[in-house]
């Protein structure tokens, strides 16, 4: 294994040997076992523990033996304590994921604090495996089914075509010692049940299982890259994008071949789950929607509009007298002026005599109303958006200014009647500009 680890990391990993490295060590045999190769390797490591004080005296003896394998291999370490029972209640969290979230984060902390390049963990073919098994079950599409990935951003895993058995071996002929988690036995976590119960009986059916399962995954991560060239030439004749999301073409989807499967690789990465919603937007009504936690895709007669949800859509803006304020369309400026002499849908006059500061900029609401400048009445702004033939791409990012209880412009659009400018007012201008 060691001719085989080091072989692998000349061609795959040869960075290790000229940046700062964090390895993220539980004190058990895989992270152990890395440790040493890495090591025997001449790659300079720091050791990164996590305490995450879920097993009393077993923790804390985790802690000791990791301390006393960074001063055996003259390494660096670093050991961080967490509540992490309080932190997954506070966040309605797993334990499993807590543990994760705070992890990593901890992880990325000493990387930007202490100029560390790269965090290493010691994943191998049997974490990929399960993983593999863990998505399959759930229901997952190929990305899910191709294992563990070899890095993402900043943190590389080089340990995955090794087994844990020939981890294993590694440890035991080499007089290496680790720790064992007790918690590895319980089957309370579905991962744990797969590794105890279901791993000891596909083995019994076929003892390359590993092998087997290393080749299938190479093929399957072959065909996704091969999907995703197809996708990448597909995405520039159905998606455009534009100032606020993406349109994807209706009538382009219709013309190709498992359209279905296309729109799921094209919008697989925004969070949407409920996928049949997704499909039906095609031949729904216009102004029909689905949402992400983090986006919406909106129907709008023959494209359907990818948008993110912004946190500006609830967020008021506070703007004092004279104060310049920036948002999402632009600056928005104030200045004191004489006369009106620049007439533009990006300048808007008020007397300051009826302002009450501050001033309250928001995106518009469904019962919002104002009185149109030119017009009698009152008129609801959903309708004036209407009849002004405003697309829904750009419904979705309308501004209204507000003092008080008024909606005196719609930003971009058009003022308030009962705000226009009579010749004894001071005249307050503003102007935004992109």
């Amino acid at each position: 294994m060691q001719h085989r680890f080091s072989t692998h990391i000349q061609e795959k990993f040869s960075f290790l040997f000229q940046q700062k490295v964090i390895l993220a060590i539980s004190g058990g045999v895989d992270s152990v076992v890395l440790a040493h190769l890495l090591a025997q390797n001449n790659v300079e490591v720091a050791l990164a523990h996590c305490n995450f004080r879920l097993r009393g005296k077993e923790s804390k003896a985790d802690e000791e033996f990791v301390e006393k394998l960074a001063d055996e291999l003259n390494f660096p370490v670093y050991v961080q304590h967490f509540d992490t029972q309080k932190f997954a209640e506070e966040r309605s969290l797993s334990i499993q994921m807590a543990a994760r979230d705070l992890r990593y984060a901890w992880f990325d902390e000493l990387c930007n604090q202490l100029g560390y390049s790269y965090i290493l963990t010691a994943h191998h073919a049997n974490d990929s495996w399960e993983t593999f098994l863990i998505n399959f079950t759930r229901g997952t599409g190929l990305s899910g089914l191709t294992g563990i990935p070899q890095n993402n951003d900043r943190t590389y895993r080089p340990l995955l075509p090794f087994s844990r058995e020939e981890i294993v071996s590694y440890a035991q002929d080499n007089n290496i010692e680790w720790r064992e988690d007790s918690s590895n036995q319980s089957n309370k976590y579905f991962r744990n049940k797969i590794r105890n119960e279901i791993y000891p009986l596909l083995k019994e059916e076929n003892s390359n299982l590993m092998n087997s399962f290393l080749r299938t995954q190479e093929h399957l991560q072959q065909s996704e890259a091969l999907l995703e060239d197809y996708i990448t030439i597909l995405f520039s004749k159905i998606v455009t994008e534009t100032q606020f999301g993406y349109h994807l073409s209706i009538t382009e989807l219709k013309k190709t071949p498992n359209a279905k499967a296309v729109i799921y690789q094209l919008l697989k990465d925004f969070g949407f789950t409920e996928w049949e919603d997704v499909y039906q937007l095609i031949e729904a009504q216009s102004g029909k929607r689905v949402y992400s936690k983090t986006h919406q895709l909106v129907k709008d007669r023959d494209i359907l509009i990818l948008q993110e949800i912004s946190e500006s859509s609830s967020k008021i803006l506070k703007i004092n007298y004279l104060e310049d304020i920036d948002f999402n369309l632009g600056k928005l400026k104030q200045s004191k002026v004489s006369q009106m002499k620049e007439f533009d849908k990006n300048v808007a006059y008020f007397p300051l005599e009826l302002l009450k500061f501050p001033l309250q900029l928001r995106k518009w609401k469904s019962g919002d109303y104002f009185y149109p400048f030119g017009m009698k009445g009152k008129k609801k702004i959903s309708d004036y958006l209407i009849n002004e033939k405003i697309p829904v791409t750009e419904k979705e990012n309308i501004w209204v200014l507000c003092n008080e209880n008024d909606i005196i412009w719609i930003v971009n659009h058009r003022t308030n009647e009962k705000y226009r400018i009579k010749p004894t007012q001071t005249i307050l201008k503003f102007t935004l500009t992109t």
